[in-house]
């Protein structure tokens, strides 16, 4: 290169707006600090909660809707996560409880939500997530609650039936499947270790590409992952974390047969949520079994216009052949339109409780 390199102006100009970036940054970490310590001031002695939904939701929905691009408003929405997860974590550090083992999806989901400057503690199955929260051994917990291609998760939903848990967020992510294996060519996989909602969502892939190879159903793509990692002539069906966790090529990306395929996330703690402005509430109502009874139900909250987004019934566990209704709606418990609506449900229903409002999942 020369002095005349047609480039070096504009290195020199990266080199200055990373230098600005570096001042920004810690102008705003410091920041971060000081709420902390105002925090504290206002609140001696007292449980403080530093992490707000509502205020990350509304600071991730203007950069999307401020972003100029070249990047993409998914990337640049995920630096700015980093971000405040890193300026979280000097105000106070949080460890988040999943449904492990590591490499899950659910733990994708929890660094989606929470970014990277979390520590993250795996649990053996959901109730145990929820026991961790309740207990105070985690501030904050993530769950699956249902994929666009199998359905519902209803362990979730059982568990609402009794927890004194809220709501506090929902995080949506397109679950991409991929081959995993070691130093093994397709020809020769023998075995497929997942998850058996895995092996669901990929039967055609396999049908078509490893219609030999047998198919064992594990308690989790992480398991399949590690699995895959000790065994010759195996190979797993799992996610990109899995793929680094346990050191594993991935042999073919993208096999699911949905390319579509989300799951939902549910993020759960002791705290009410402030209003974001983009809301979502969910809902557990349980009625006598007599004619008309769904009908009562959902009157209320047609008459008052509020939008349903999701249905689901479930055994109340109490007396044979009796339900309860969980139902997701638009808005946030604290608005008016929203509250007159459930004060009116509740002289038609035995139980309403609600389980949390909460922002939209952003991206």
């Amino acid at each position: 290169m020369t002095d005349q390199d047609p480039l070096k102006p504009i290195r020199e100009r990266i080199d200055a707006i990373d230098a600005e970036l570096l001042t920004l940054i810690s102008e705003r970490a410091r920041c971060a600090q000081d709420v902390a310590r105002v925090k504290r001031e206002a609140q001696p002695g007292e449980d403080v909660e530093f992490y707000r939904p509502e205020r990350e939701a509304q600071i991730l929905r203007k950069v999307l809707d401020d972003n100029p691009g070249p990047l993409s408003g998914e990337e640049m929405a995920r630096l700015f996560r980093e971000i405040m997860s890193a300026c979280l974590a000097l105000e106070q550090p949080l460890n988040i409880a999943f449904l492990g083992p590591e490499g899950t999806f659910t733990q994708a989901a929890a660094y989606k939500h929470f970014g990277h400057s979390v520590t993250t503690t795996p649990l053996g199955a959901i109730d145990e997530v929820f026991r961790e929260v309740e207990s105070g051994g985690c501030p904050y917990g993530v769950v699956p609650i249902e994929n666009s291609t199998e359905g519902v998760v209803n362990h979730t939903l059982d568990m609402f039936m009794q927890s004194p848990l809220k709501i506090c967020g929902e995080v949506e992510m397109r679950i991409h499947h991929h081959l995993l294996g070691r130093g093994i060519e397709l020809e020769k996989v023998e075995r497929v270790y997942s998850h058996a909602q895995s092996l669901a969502q990929c039967r055609e892939w396999l049908d078509a590409n490893l219609p030999h190879a047998e198919r064992v159903d594990v308690k989790s793509n992480a398991e399949a992952a590690r699995r895959a990692a000790k065994e010759s002539g195996a190979a797993a069906i799992a996610g990109e974390t899995a793929a680094e966790l346990y050191e594993l090529e991935i042999l073919y990306r993208n096999i699911e047969d949905q390319p579509d395929n989300t799951t939902r996330f549910l993020v759960i703690g002791r705290q009410a949520v402030a209003p974001s402005g983009q809301d979502k509430t969910s809902l557990l109502v349980s009625t006598s079994n007599r004619p008309g009874s769904l009908y009562r139900l959902l009157e209320p909250l047609a008459s008052a216009g509020v939008s349903m987004t999701r249905i689901e019934s479930r055994p109340s566990h109490c007396v044979n052949w009796d339900y309860v209704f969980f139902f997701d709606v638009e808005g946030h418990a604290e608005e008016t339109r929203l509250k007159a609506a459930l004060d009116s449900l509740r002289k038609e229903a035995e139980l309403v409780k609600v389980l949390g409002s909460y922002p939209h999942a952003v991206l």
